[in-house]
């Protein structure tokens, strides 16, 4: 019998990533407190460029259609992104991070926002769902696993308040300095660059006026052969509104010159107006693991690296997706430790990929090429490597977080890692592509909320599969049709995150792939 407690689920920190989690967890009927330290989001503009995923996933959240009418930048200028070299006016530049060029593998398109619009949209959906409580204005300043349940004990902000409440789990998504992960009982390791960045929020309309020549471009990543392949960044916010972050020397303060630093990046002067400076250490972090019995840890507080290609808040909303459903199983008596277990064992090692296959890949590749080619010494060599650099970039293509040999997914070997490829076919372990249904419905809009069993031959029986379902309590939808797809196989086990827990055209195969998800609910 499990302890009782004040609310199921208590998650520390109320940015996007714990309220994504409260949702998750609150449209699953799953009595949620988010404790969150800032009434309104703070207004800095990070976490803005969101993949096809993570709009995937707010569209499940029932706030897609929100985050889309958020959006600051106007749809001429587009949110595209551009690589250039040495300064922002450079004649030399080629496509970066084209998202929209995996478009048809998802089932919604990419967006670009500040996270502080996305954190409102998630709000005001949060406060939609009547399982989930916010407590606004107060910060947790420990938290205790007492074995059959866990307690947090929080204070408010201006001090004049101090409660204890108790939960069957605890998660921290309370950022990189996580109280929840310190006092938990959860270690983190870190690689320092040994590299301090600004971050300069700015105006300048006379900016916006020069990136016309750069149509449907909001984000630039200008770099220096001085900076051994470390980025100087312009990020659009809205028109005439933008954030800028490089390395400087140690030392820099806020009354350093930021004006002519821009002037040199741009290329040459324009008028402009600094409304922030704020400085951050360049580093990755990663917990030793994501679970200590009762106590979790996701986003910032699981994993930080610098914000080098958009990764961080993406990475932030999966690990939301991937723990909630496992939560929820748990507390509705389907799901066990093993189920649990399992959030580790798949989301540690897509950081650790995103970190080593593509954020710190990046740092070293620019940092070999800038060495190794300079026009000014040999032009038409740097232009041959410059090209080759464009015609070969794959940054998104290759980016595809998947799960192949978890625990919990049946057929194939393999490991959890961030890189792959984008393919239609259903692969146990990755993400399911849509596909039209015979009555042109896409298969995404009968996904059920548990898992789905998609059965594309008809003709045969899946009881086998429905039996296993209903003696181990597995919520299971069953979608029948007999539309062709280029899946690969008649027979789909989706899990509730929408990646495929096993593939294949044997009904028994089928069952012993759930019955494989049901020994880790056991």
């Amino acid at each position: 019998m499990k302890a009782r407690t004040d609310y199921d689920v208590v998650i520390s920190g109320g940015g996007p990533v714990g309220m994504g989690l409260a949702i998750e967890l609150g449209q699953r009927g799953i009595p949620v407190l988010v404790i969150e330290r800032y009434p309104e989001p703070q207004p800095i503009p990070k976490g803005q460029n969101l993949t096809q995923r993570t709009t995937e996933t707010l569209h499940f959240w029932g706030c897609e259609k929100e985050l889309r009418a958020a959006r600051s930048i106007p749809d001429e200028v587009g949110i595209g992104g551009l690589t250039l070299y040495e300064h922002l006016l450079s004649d030399y530049h080629y496509d970066w991070l084209n998202r929209s060029s995996v478009n048809d593998y998802y089932f919604t398109t990419n967006e670009r926002l500040p996270q502080y619009e996305t954190e409102k949209v998630l709000r005001a959906r949060a406060e939609q769902i009547a399982s989930i409580d916010i407590r606004y204005g107060w910060t947790v300043e420990s938290v205790t696993d007492h074995g059959d349940h866990v307690s947090a004990t929080a204070t408010r902000r201006d001090g004049a308040e101090r409660d204890t409440v108790t939960a069957q789990y605890v998660v921290g998504c309370d950022g990189s300095r996580s109280v929840v992960r310190a006092t938990g009982g959860i270690p983190q390791t870190q690689s320092d660059h040994d590299k301090l960045m600004v971050l300069l929020v700015f105006r300048s309309m006379e900016l916006n006026d020069l990136l016309k020549r750069y149509p449907g471009k909001a984000f630039f990543n200008v770099l220096h052969p001085d900076l051994k392949g470390y980025w100087r960044f312009f990020g659009r916010v809205d028109v005439g509104s933008f954030f800028f972050h490089a390395p400087v020397p140690a030392g820099t303060t806020e009354t350093d010159d930021f004006e002519a630093l821009l002037h040199e990046v741009v290329g040459r002067p324009f008028a402009l107006d600094i409304d922030y400076v704020g400085f951050w250490d360049l580093r990755v972090s990663i917990a030793s693991h994501y679970r200590a019995g009762r106590v979790f840890v996701a986003g910032d507080a699981a994993h930080s690296h610098p914000p080098y290609g958009g990764y961080g808040i993406n990475t932030g909303f999966e690990d939301a997706r991937n723990l909630g459903w496992k939560l929820a199983a748990r507390l509705q008596g389907w799901g066990g430790e093993g189920l649990l277990d399992s959030y580790d064992a798949e989301r540690r090692p897509v950081f650790e990929s995103t970190a080593r296959d593509f954020i710190e890949f990046f740092i070293e590749d620019d940092r070999q090429f800038l060495e190794t080619y300079d026009p000014r010494k040999d032009r038409d060599a740097f232009e041959t490597a410059w090209n080759k650099r464009n015609a070969t970039a794959a940054e998104v293509a290759n980016f595809e977080p998947n799960y192949e040999g978890s625990p919990i997914v049946a057929g194939g070997g393999g490991a959890p890692s961030a890189r792959g490829d984008h393919r239609f076919e259903a692969r146990a372990g990755h993400h399911l592509a849509p596909q039209n249904l015979s009555d042109g419905a896409n298969v995404f809009d009968r996904l059920g909320s548990g898992y789905t069993l998609l059965n594309l031959a008809p003709s045969g029986t899946v009881d086998k599969v429905v039996a296993v379902a209903s003696r181990e309590g597995i919520p299971l939808t069953v979608v029948e049709d007999g539309a062709p797809t280029d899946y690969g196989a008649s027979l789909i086990l989706v899990r509730p995150d929408h990646y495929v827990a096993w593939s294949g055209d044997d009904p028994s195969e089928g069952a012993d792939a759930l019955l494989k998800a049901a020994a880790s609910a056991s």
